[in-house]
């Protein structure tokens, strides 16, 4: 029997409204939950809200507003966000819900004691990532992350004895039992272990957070370094600790999607942290690439981070979601402009899947074609295996494919010769096969382009096959407008 599968976003900071690279990750994860519950199997999908973090308090200083407002107003923008790219989730989890307290609480308890301990600590430090960099990690004193000067801090905080878990660690990646995606980023993880790993401060000052943030257990002077809790929303949007929680955590295929900047926290701190919880471990980690605009992260502090509902707003939830599963390749770096987005809605979307199904679906009701209701569920050929390593971009190429091919045997075909000549019998002889193998490209977008695959099946499939409203009427290709 197939394992469930336990799909998850990262939960991105809330100390502003979202943005188009944190669509890319919804989108990505979003695709991986449908095609394997295409398969006929078991699939949760989570993703959700960090708000326990210090930049949130500092964000709602500047705005002169309750810091709960602040959190509470962009967590429902980034819940919006879902709503609006059709994501598919189960679980919005929220850092702020008591149930997610009380999991870190007990997930704390499960910790072994001697891997627990209390020392000073002095290091660099970056607000906009609230993590601590060794000195050679920086540039010019400066955030590599964000560009900013990293600030020297001095406090006495709890720590975790990261350093007893190396050699494991390096064993269960090396051998992918945790399946690090891509191959570089597996042999980044694998050169910072084996560099050497030194124990991790946990917690943070209550009086410098201002009391924002999940109290330590046992010591109300400190908070849990937001970094440590946010990653038990893996185990709380489960309920966890309740037994129903941990044995679907124990039993589920788990799979983190993440961007590349935060692969420290999920392929080296969580695995070490549940090891010592005693808790089942991640299955695979997959890290994707950032979007740029003209070459420079996409992001909130740089202010080029435009609210990606504007987008699906102008363009339409399948159009987003078709540029960036197909156009942002998934390990790398992408580049995202208007200007790019309407080049590939025009060429492939209008004039490709649309074209297409406009043409055969107008001969189709001229023929008196009927619908075709049990597509063939065959993909093309390597498709599962692109899907399955997470090669969205190469598995709808594939598909693009197929419409090339389909609007190429059309022309070639000709049917509406013999419908003019009023050979409907022999048109229909030429044009069935086409709809069954537009019906078959349709099933399988379905994880990409829910709403767009959905409709063209049900134009298909309908007892007699009536011509179609354009799917993506072409759009006048102009510069400016937002830019991401």
């Amino acid at each position: 029997m197939t394992k469930p599968i336990y799909v998850t976003t990262t939960i991105p900071y809330v100390n502003a409204p979202p943005h188009i690279g944190f669509a890319l990750e919804l989108v990505q994860a979003d695709a991986l939950a449908r095609y394997n519950r295409l398969l006929g199997r078991d699939v949760r999908l989570q993703t959700g809200t960090d708000e326990n973090a210090f930049k949130n308090v500092l964000s709602a200083q500047q705005r002169g507003i309750d810091v709960r407002q602040l959190v509470d107003e962009n967590s429902s923008r980034f819940q919006r966000l879902t709503r609006v790219l059709d994501v598919s989730v189960d679980r919005f989890q929220r850092t702020t819900d008591p149930a997610h307290r009380r999991a870190v609480e007990d997930f704390f308890a499960r910790i072994r004691s001697d891997d627990l301990f209390v020392d000073e600590y002095r290091g660099l430090y970056c607000p906009g990532c609230e993590d601590f960099y060794l000195e050679s990690d920086g540039i010019d004193g400066c955030c590599p992350e964000h560009g900013t000067p990293l600030v020297e801090i001095a406090e006495r905080n709890h720590f975790f004895r990261l350093s007893a878990y190396q050699s494991r660690l390096h064993d269960l990646i090396s051998s992918r039992r945790i399946h690090i995606l891509p191959a570089a980023r597996e042999a980044e993880v694998l050169g910072f272990i084996a560099r050497g790993l030194s124990d991790i401060s946990i917690s943070r000052d209550a009086t410098r957070s201002q009391g924002w943030g999940i109290p330590y257990p046992g010591d109300s002077s400190q908070v849990v370094y937001v970094w440590i809790e946010a990653l038990i929303n893996y185990l709380s949007g489960l309920g966890f600790p309740d037994d129903g929680a941990i044995r679907c955590w124990d039993t589920a295929a788990k799979c983190h999607v993440i961007g590349k900047n935060v692969w420290k926290f999920h392929a080296v701190y969580w695995p070490a942290l549940l090891l010592s919880a005693g808790l089942e471990l991640p299955d695979r980690i997959i890290v994707h690439g950032f979007l740029t605009n003209e070459g420079r992260k996409i992001s909130k502090s740089a202010g080029d981070a435009v609210d990606p509902v504007l987008y699906v707003d102008d363009f339409g939830a399948d159009p987003i979601r078709y540029f960036l599963l197909r156009h942002a390749r998934p390990f790398e770096d992408s580049d995202f402009s208007v200007e790019r987005l309407t080049a590939a809605y025009n060429a492939d979307l209008s004039n490709g899947l649309g074209n297409l199904t406009s043409r055969l679906t107008a001969l189709c009701e001229s023929a008196n074609v009927p619908g075709f209701a049990s597509p063939a569920r065959e993909p093309p050929h390597r498709f599962h295996e692109h899907v399955e390593s997470f090669r969205f971009d190469l598995a709808l190429a594939l598909l693009w494919g197929e419409i090339t091919d389909l609007n190429r045997e059309l022309g070639a075909a000709r049917p509406w010769d013999d419908i003019k000549a009023g050979r409907l019998a022999e048109a229909r002889v030429g044009l069935e096969p086409v709809v069954a193998r537009l019906s078959t490209v349709a099933y399988w977008l379905s994880p990409f382009l829910p709403c767009t695959a959905q409709r063209v099946q049900d134009q298909l499939a309908a007892r007699s096959i009536r011509r179609s409203e354009p799917l993506f009427p072409r759009r006048r290709v102009t510069t400016g407008g937002h830019s991401g």
